[in-house]
């Protein structure tokens, strides 16, 4: 083997000074989980109290879209207002909620319910015309005593 080979692979192998270990990889060490114990720090410092018995939390966007968390962990803390839902959530459509939510529905949700309805029954209108029977454009009856007679003959 060639000694100068061997001692440059060994100098870009070691991550330390003389004395440590050889490694191959450099490990790094994840910040997302430095991220969540800040957070959940901070929530400390809130003070914040667990509601139990919350089955689902259901956020509406202006876009009609629901952020839908179904079987959350909700937390609460009435002096600062604040408000903590931690779960998996869905990005829903609205009609996908539509009647499990209409007693959950505010006033800026109704108007876009009231939207997609007319939408609805715009496109119900649309297959209704198109299922229509078309006119006649031609008399039948000639064509027919036409073929009876080519027939005849």
């Amino acid at each position: 083997m060639n000694p100068e080979k061997l001692a440059k692979l060994q100098s870009q192998v070691r991550i330390g000074g003389k004395g440590t270990p050889r490694r191959k990889v450099k490990k790094t060490t994840k910040a997302a989980g430095v991220d969540d114990k800040k957070l959940q720090g901070l929530i400390k410092k809130l003070n914040v109290q667990t509601i139990p018995t919350i089955e689902e939390v259901n956020m509406f966007k202006d876009d009609g879209r629901v952020l839908h968390f179904n079987t959350p962990k909700v937390a609460a803390s009435a002096q600062s207002n604040t408000f903590v839902i931690s779960g998996k959530g869905e990005d829903k459509e609205l009609t996908e909620l539509i009647p499990n939510i209409l007693h959950q529905l505010g006033p800026e949700s109704l108007a876009s319910l009231r939207k997609l309805a007319e939408a609805y029954q715009q496109a119900e209108g649309a297959a209704e015309d198109e299922e229509d029977i078309p006119e006649l454009v031609e008399n039948f009856e000639e064509a027919s005593k036409e073929e009876e007679i080519k027939e005849s003959a």
